[in-house]
């Protein structure tokens, strides 16, 4: 679990669950085909703070033509077509920007209609924020590929949350636990201030250290952003599916991108706590939701469901 690794994956010992919350917690250039008719866009690159035209998989742009997705500008570095934004060496991303509806593969009707009853702090518009620190994420492969991740990434946060009902962990008897003395940095913020906050309950002092530095914000010292930002909780959430093993064998993305399938995210989140006889109910649990979360985006759950 979450709770019991350390950033780098490896378990610590002693399993702790925390009031009925499992705490879980990462080309090539084309040449245009000479008869090919395709719009070719060949624009001047946009101002960072104002995004750029959508990202179009039908268009061919030349280099240097911009194009925003997921709430960043990107400039093409020679000519593209059909490859994300932020997923592929084509592109160089020109930072954040703001003005443009999201094109996450999840509208925001979708997300109401998987989170029906989430706490007021969990707004969708945090979510798609936080899209840009990862751009990778539901954005490589096929469509059904990017809608699969997406789904698996929120059947987690719906079940580690409780249907996204909860900002924080509930048992603050368990607080202290999640403070770790024996790094070098301590818990500066307090034993106490480490405790399970976001989607995925997100815990430990090495943790709060590990995805502020990889995020740029100053979670060791003041971890209590996870729980007052929506768009800082979807980015720890984000940080441990996209860069963090934990006790699997992949992150949860590589899981979801390289065929291993939903049942390899869960092993990447809890392992032997769940996975390999360890909790079969929790197990397909967590099935049954994915599969339920699919049915609402439509899109087949694809195969390896289970661990």
């Amino acid at each position: 679990m979450f709770g019991t690794r350390t950033a780098s994956g490896v378990r610590r010992g002693v399993a702790i669950v925390a009031a009925g919350l499992v705490s879980a917690v990462v080309a090539t250039a084309a040449a245009a085909p000479a008869a090919a008719q395709v719009a070719v866009v060949d624009e001047a690159a946009a101002p960072t703070s104002t995004c750029a035209g959508a990202w179009d998989e039908s268009v061919a742009y030349l280099g240097g033509a911009t194009a925003s997705h997921h709430g960043r500008n990107f400039v093409a570095r020679w000519w593209t077509q059909r490859e994300s934004p932020g997923a592929t060496s084509a592109w160089t991303d020109a930072g954040a920007c703001t003005g443009l509806e999201s094109d996450f593969v999840i509208s925001e009707a979708e997300f109401d209609a998987i989170f029906p009853q989430r706490d007021a702090f969990y707004t969708y518009q945090g979510l798609v924020d936080a899209l840009a620190a990862y751009p990778r994420f539901a954005n490589t492969g096929t469509d059904t590929m990017k809608t699969q991740e997406a789904a698996a990434f929120l059947t987690h946060a719906d079940f580690e949350s409780v249907g996204l009902r909860y900002v924080k962990e509930i048992n603050s008897a368990n607080y202290w636990i999640k403070c770790d003395y024996s790094q070098p940095f301590g818990c500066p913020a307090g034993q106490e201030a480490y405790y399970g906050r976001g989607p995925i309950m997100f815990s430990w002092n090495f943790n709060y250290k590990a995805a502020g530095d990889a995020l740029g914000i100053d979670l060791l010292n003041d971890p209590w952003l996870v729980e007052q930002d929506p768009s800082i909780a979807w980015q720890t959430a984000l940080w441990y599916w996209n860069t963090q093993n934990g006790p699997g064998v992949m992150t949860s993305h590589e899981a979801m991108i390289g065929g291993a399938g939903f049942g390899q995210t869960i092993n990447s989140l809890n392992g032997a706590l769940e996975c390999a006889g360890g909790n079969p109910a929790s197990v397909a649990s967590r099935v049954a939701r994915y599969e339920k979360i699919t049915a609402i985006l439509g899109v087949e759950p694809g195969s390896g469901l289970t661990c």
